[in-house]
């Protein structure tokens, strides 16, 4: 059994919005991804992909993209991307997954999980790019400071899940911590708090001379996005735990 992980999976399976206008590796993703995945992944593994899923609007109209990732091997674990406005409560996604016969599925929100050899936080996060941090009705201050209590209950349920273990805690953001000019200094006290050593994050796209993981306060931050990774999930087994 193993750990994958890969943001930015970009599906409109159902709805007309392609991809390559981002660059040609975006071309037929869909199918790059697929074969990709199988290719590497079996039933026996779990796969994280926190955020931007589906372009769909609603559950329905992202019904497709979700059998599509239900039909590929291994144990998904969704996040929260900016681009989800499919996402409802909990209760909501579960209950349309099960009418909908969707069974490899399950949701990282105000949670943890347990699987393979580590427990799994993380939240969504939020804009790195300055001119897009305030685009809701709440300001900066608020949606972060709305965003890190949603990572510290995510963080207080890993630990009560870890238990006795000593497995480590892995936090994956939909936005990056830190990026360039820019440090969440919120997430990095509460990941620092909570002993975290990597963090997993998507978001940035068609930047692929950057170094795939970077250190800031004894953390380890990697990009997982799909078109960073040429659509292949990456293998998650952190070394300095």
């Amino acid at each position: 059994m193993s750990l994958f992980s890969i943001a930015d999976l970009h599906l409109s399976l159902s709805v007309d919005k392609p991809m390559d206008k981002f660059g040609s590796r975006w071309t037929n993703h869909a199918q790059k991804l697929e074969k990709c995945w199988r290719a590497v992944v079996t039933d026996n593994d779990t796969v994280i992909v926190p955020g931007d899923i589906s372009w769909a609007i609603d559950l329905e109209d992202a019904l497709a993209d979700f059998k599509f990732i239900d039909s590929l091997p291994g144990k998904k674990i969704l996040g929260k991307g900016n681009h989800d406005y499919w996402w409802s409560t909990v209760t909501k996604m579960k209950a349309f997954f099960e009418e909908n016969g969707i069974t490899t599925i399950d949701f990282l929100y105000n949670n943890a999980h347990d699987t393979e050899d580590f427990i799994i936080a993380g939240t969504r996060g939020w804009y790195v790019e300055e001119k897009l941090q305030v685009t809701e009705t709440a300001d900066y201050a608020k949606i972060v400071a709305r965003e890190n209590s949603r990572l510290e209950m995510s963080l207080k349920e890993a630990v009560k899940l870890r238990g006795n273990s000593n497995k480590p805690i892995l936090v994956y953001f939909h936005f990056p911590p830190v990026f360039k000019n820019f440090r969440c200094d919120e997430f990095i006290r509460t990941m620092k708090a909570y002993g975290i050593r990597n963090c997993y994050f998507g978001h940035i796209h068609s930047n692929y001379l950057i170094p795939r993981s970077t250190e800031t306060d004894g953390i380890m931050m990697t990009i997982i996005s799909a078109d960073y990774l040429e659509f292949v999930p990456m293998i998650t087994n952190p070394l300095d735990y």
